[in-house]
């Protein structure tokens, strides 16, 4: 349990208090009655080692979604489905990841961050198992889908906005480091289902799988500490954020962003097989490949980012992942299309490990942290919903042809970026230099 330390309510008590709140970069602190937290550490023992259990979160969470399609093929030669109802399964899971932020985020501020999280892990692992035992789309979509998705929600938000707390100038970086347990979920997952399927078969495949998620969930369920005191009164939802106008113009900006987002994450081993000819061992290499590279471009980008900026780092790999989806249409051999995982995988990795370091950036009172966080993610959540499944129905209502699909993704980046350069401008103006 986390201890407070006790300070007498004298003026001088008081003073300290009131000058800590003014000044945001020296550490956050919230009285309640006779408590005082003091400056969030940026660093030690216990600081890190939160950090090293929010990288397993991920692992389990972020990293089993970055691996659907992985099981994108399987679903669709064993089940006989269209690829725009198979999306559904994983487009579901990453909705309720995002959507459940805004309960979830708001559970930490209030104090409840243990519960939450441990709802969170009992939903993991009967999804997972349940799933195991699947064999049609409906009990997959409500395994899988569903209840998996319902744990990452419960899961994800908290974890982040946690991590938050313990660090400030440091605060990217280590969410950088948190974020890369999505990479190594990312390749552990897909490494274990192209081994494992030919041999053992799809239940005990996947219940290798819950075996890894039930040692990674009673680790963190057993370290995880948090270190702000609760804020037990407070909204769900901080309407006051939607009067800043940097923070409306950011999460417009990251919803069209996380639209195109999943696409080549969902069907690139497709088209490599239906339109390439490359085997399924090659179609999984494939997507490793997209996978692997973030555990460079999900840390390094996060480092730069407490020096120049999340919101400045991160419109680069905007601005990328809408140029390599374009070039995805000239994309017709199969040493083109692993350069594109590479470099596609560089640009999403670096975007998606910038976007909560870049609410956490946008937000100055950081005992708000997990509910503006939760909204930021509520918000994205719906693009992550429609995004695949319309990349689907857009390859299937043109025969197989992905070249709708790509337009509109790259179309979807390009007006991401330019909403984030106006969440920017918003913000510093046109001040090229400033720090944002």
């Amino acid at each position: 349990m986390t201890s407070y330390a006790y300070e007498p309510k004298t003026d001088r008590a008081h003073e300290s208090i009131s000058s800590l709140s003014a000044d945001n970069d020296l550490g956050h602190e919230q009285e309640q009655g006779s408590y005082n937290v003091g400056p969030a550490p940026d660093g030690g023992l216990q600081a890190w080692t939160q950090v090293a259990m929010a990288h397993l979160t991920i692992f389990s969470t972020w990293g089993w979604v970055t691996s659907y399609g992985v099981f994108q093929e399987y679903y669709r030669t064993s089940l006989g489905l269209d690829p725009s109802a198979i999306s559904w399964i994983g487009s579901v899971q990453i909705f309720l990841l995002f959507f459940l932020g805004t309960f979830s985020g708001r559970a930490l501020d209030a104090g409840l961050f243990r519960p939450v999280y441990l709802a969170g892990t009992c939903f993991q692992l009967l999804g997972v198992f349940s799933m195991s035992a699947a064999t049609n789309y409906w009990q997959l979509f409500l395994s899988q889908g569903l209840c998996i998705g319902i744990a990452g929600g419960l899961q994800f938000c908290p974890v982040m906005s946690l991590i938050s707390t313990y660090f400030v100038k440091k605060r990217s970086f280590a969410i950088g480091f948190v974020t890369i347990g999505s990479c190594t979920g990312g390749v552990v997952f897909p490494i274990v289902v192209q081994q494992l399927l030919p041999r053992i078969g799809f239940p005990w495949t996947i219940r290798v799988c819950g075996f890894l998620m039930l040692f990674t969930n009673i680790l963190t369920n057993l370290v995880y500490r948090t270190r702000l005191p609760p804020r037990k009164t407070g909204p769900l939802v901080e309407w006051s954020s939607f009067k800043e106008l940097p923070y409306v113009l950011y999460c417009a900006g990251m919803f069209f962003n996380f639209w195109g987002l999943y696409f080549a994450f969902f069907y690139v081993g497709s088209y490599g097989r239906n339109i390439i000819g490359m085997s399924y061992h090659d179609s999984v290499e494939l997507l490793l490949t997209m996978v692997a590279i973030g555990f460079i471009w999900r840390l390094l980008p996060n480092y730069f980012a407490d020096r120049m900026g999340a919101v400045n780092v991160m419109l680069p790999f905007s601005l990328l992942c809408g140029i390599m989806m374009f070039a995805w249409i000239g994309v017709h051999s199969k040493a083109s299309l692993f350069v594109f995982a590479a470099i596609y995988g560089s640009g999403s990795a670096g975007l998606q490990s910038m976007f909560p370091a870049g609410l956490s950036s946008l937000t100055t009172d950081m005992k708000k942290a997990g509910v503006r966080m939760g909204m930021g993610f509520t918000i994205v959540s719906f693009a992550c919903l429609t995004g695949p499944p319309l990349a689907g129905a857009l390859i299937s209502n043109n025969n197989g042809n992905y070249l709708p699909a790509q337009l509109w993704g790259g179309a979807s980046f390009v007006l991401g970026a330019s909403l984030l350069v106006g969440a920017r401008t918003a913000k510093v103006g046109l001040h090229l230099r400033q720090k944002v």
